[in-house]
C-alpha cells in the first residue's frame, strides 16, 4: 500500500481560511464528495463522531482525522494545507495547518490500520511537512505526498 493508491490528485487542496474544526470537517466532506462521490454530510457526521472519542490532532501542526463509512469499498484520503492554521484540540495544543483525512469502509479492519500507519509515518517526517508548508500548488502537494520511499531517501 502506498499513498498514491489512497490519495487522488483531485483530493488535495489548499484552503485560505477556515473558521473552526467543524468548518474544516465540512471542507473535507466537500472534497471527499467531489473527488470520490461520497456523501459530504455522512463524511462530516462520521468525522465528528470519531473526533468525539478523542482529538486526532497529533501535534506539530498535523491532524489525521479519520472515519469509517458504509458507502466505501476501499480506503481513500483527502489532504488539505491550511494557509491559516485552525485550533484542533491537538495533543500539543498547537493549531494545525496540515490535515490528512482518511476514510475506510466500515469493515476495513487491518487495511484501515495499515493506511493510518502509512499516513502517520509520512506526516511525522519533518522534511515532508516542511515541503508541504513551502508549497501552495495542489499538484505539487500531491507529488510530495505520493513520491515513493526510495525517492525520499535520496
Amino acid at each position: 500500500m502506498d499513498l498514491a493508491t489512497i490519495l487522488k490528485p483531485a483530493a488535495v487542496k489548499v484552503i485560505g481560511k477556515t473558521s473552526s474544526k467543524k468548518r474544516l470537517f465540512m471542507d473535507l466532506g466537500d472534497i471527499a464528495a467531489s473527488a470520490y462521490g461520497l456523501n459530504a454530510g455522512e463524511v462530516v457526521d462520521a468525522l465528528l463522531e470519531r473526533e468525539s472519542l478523542g482529538p486526532t490532532g497529533v501535534g506539530n501542526g498535523v491532524a489525521l482525522p479519520h472515519a469509517r463509512l458504509a458507502e466505501l469499498e476501499k480506503v481513500v484520503g483527502v489532504f488539505v494545507r491550511l494557509e491559516n492554521p485552525v485550533d484542533f484540540d491537538s495533543v500539543d495544543r498547537q493549531p494545525v495547518d496540515l490535515v490528512f483525512g482518511l476514510f475506510a469502509p466500515k469493515e476495513a479492519g487491518v487495511e484501515h490500520l495499515k493506511a493510518l500507519a502509512l499516513v502517520s509515518r509520512t506526516m511525522r517526517d519533518s522534511s515532508i511537512c516542511a515541503k508541504l508548508r513551502a508549497n501552495s500548488d495542489p499538484a505539487t502537494l500531491h507529488a510530495i505526498l505520493t513520491e515513493g520511499p526510495a525517492s525520499r531517501a535520496a
